[in-house]
Formats: structure tokens, C-alpha cells, sequence
């Protein structure tokens, strides 16, 4: 037996991360927001929503990180920075990069220091157009997230280049 292979592991990190934290996104997305409103009137459903999804945020963070760190890792290892001035070709990698940035900015800095007390703001002014932001902007992040994986995985097997 070898010893440990780094870019097997790194890629399994990766793989495992983000299939939990875009399934995540999803679940919250496509079930949890929905089951809110369905649930609760307008003035409740933020309330209902935070409560459930603040042991989602957590794993959010955790897998978002692992993401980022693996997909650096794997980046430096494979010599791919060079991808990054060809966006034609490695078009998906960009979009990774770009969701995983918009994502761990919301994570780690907009929603711990500025959405949550915004939208508490908001939603005390308009609570049902504030819970259909919130829902607007997760199936918005949802679908990118999709289109990245599925160029990610297209594209590191040789489809989807411009």
C-alpha cells in the first residue's frame, strides 16, 4: 500500500463538501422556505425560518470553508491557476470561485454583521416582501450553484469550453 495521496483526498473533501453545503442550499430552497411560508403568517415566518436554519448556517460554514481550502489546495497542486486567464475554456471554475466567494462573504461577514439585523429590520416594516427576498435570493444562489457544479463536473471531463 502507498502512502497518503493528497489530491485524492483533497478531492474527496471537496466532492463531499460541496454536495452538503449546495444540498443544503437547496433543502433550504426547495423545502424549508416553502414549509415556512406554508406554516406561518407573514409576521412569523423569518422567525420560523431563522430557527430552523441556524444548525444549517453552521454546517453552511464548516462545508463552505472545507470547499474554499480543498478547491485551493487542488488549484495549487494541479499548477491551475493559469485556468483563471483562459474563461472561455475553464468558464465553470470562475462561477465556482465566484459562488464560493459570494457565499462565504454572506457566511462569515453580511449575515452575522449586517443581514440579519437588516432583514429584522425589514421585516418588521414588510414581512412578506422580506421572506420573498429571502426566498428570491436563495433560489437565485441555488441555480448558480447548479450551473457551477454542472459545469465542474462537464468541464473536468473535457465538455462545456467556449
Amino acid at each position: 500500500m502507498s502512502g497518503w495521496n493528497d489530491l485524492a483526498i483533497a478531492r474527496a473533501i471537496h466532492v463531499v463538501a460541496v454536495l452538503l453545503w449546495i444540498g443544503g442550499v437547496a433543502f433550504v430552497a426547495t423545502t424549508l422556505l416553502p414549509a415556512c411560508r406554508a406554516m406561518a403568517m407573514p409576521a412569523q415566518r423569518i422567525a420560523l425560518f431563522e430557527t430552523l436554519e441556524r444548525r444549517f448556517a453552521a454546517q453552511a460554514r464548516l462545508t463552505t470553508l472545507a470547499a474554499g481550502l480543498s478547491g485551493f489546495w487542488l488549484a495549487h497542486r494541479l499548477g491551475a491557476w493559469a485556468r483563471f486567464a483562459a474563461p472561455g475554456d475553464w468558464w465553470w471554475m470562475h462561477l465556482m470561485v465566484t459562488i464560493w466567494a459570494l457565499f462565504t462573504l454572506m457566511l462569515f461577514v453580511l449575515e452575522p454583521l449586517v443581514l440579519h439585523r437588516w432583514f429584522a429590520e425589514q421585516a418588521r416594516r414588510d414581512p412578506a416582501r422580506t421572506f420573498a427576498r429571502i426566498e428570491r435570493l436563495h433560489r437565485v444562489l441555488l441555480a448558480l450553484s447548479l450551473v457551477a457544479a454542472a459545469g465542474a463536473v462537464a468541464g473536468s471531463h473535457g465538455g462545456w469550453q467556449f
